[in-house]
């Protein structure tokens, strides 16, 4: 099983390096880097990774990475370091995603719970991503009358209103819904909609075909 990853950028070596033994000591896989270009310019592994990160450094500060990662595709939870307190800097980290904002000196076991936290939080994304993911591979083996189908059985109509929406037979809908909850491997209309709201929710359905006519 591979280890959870903890990305450390800190432009203080000998925090780094301190930093970098207490998390391996918890048996964490740790990668370090002085600087926000150089930990920018490696490419973060897909495996449950979080980041410990320096709020002040120079070049590019924590909070500048931080918004550089918002628009990545990939969530990356973040846990900040700072060397005084900055109520400030700790509300705009804590606005945008931050799991949470540490002043130096912390406690040990202070920065262990906020990395597991930000972990277990890595993980939950992942596995949604991975569920949207199938949710998406699914509904696209529908044909385009079926995901009609799909969509207005998701939003509750009968098989004798969908018929009348599309214009075809009220036995031709059955027929067609049979295939969209086989083809989804569905096995009651309850599981249909939750997979047609997870995938509207990502923006994976225009929202145009997310609701009735």
């Amino acid at each position: 099983m591979t280890r959870a990853t903890v990305h450390v950028v800190d432009d203080d070596p000998r925090m780094l390096r301190a930093v970098s033994r207490l998390l391996r000591s918890s048996d964490f896989e740790v990668h370090t880097y002085v600087s926000a270009t150089e930990f920018l310019a490696q490419k973060v592994p897909s495996v449950t990774p979080c980041l410990v990160l320096h709020l002040k450094m120079p070049e590019i500060n924590g909070l500048d990475l931080q918004q550089v990662l918002a628009k990545a595709d990939e969530y990356l939870p973040i846990i900040f370091l700072s060397g005084q307190a900055d109520v400030f800097s700790s509300v705009q980290a804590m606005k945008a995603g931050a799991i949470d904002f540490l002043t130096k000196p912390f406690n040990d076991a202070e920065l262990i719970r906020a990395v597991q936290t930000a972990l277990d939080r890595s993980r939950s994304a992942q596995e949604q991503l991975q569920r949207l993911s199938r949710d998406r591979e699914v509904f696209d083996t529908l044909t385009p009358r079926e995901r009609e189908v799909c969509l207005r059985i998701a939003q509750g109509l009968l098989n004798k209103q969908v018929g009348y929406e599309l214009g075809t037979t009220e036995k031709t809908v059955k027929a067609q819904r049979a295939h969209v909850m086989q083809k989804l491997g569905a096995g009651s209309l309850a599981d249909v909609v939750r997979l047609v709201e997870r995938l509207r929710s990502a923006g994976a359905i225009p929202s145009a075909l997310a609701k009735p006519h």
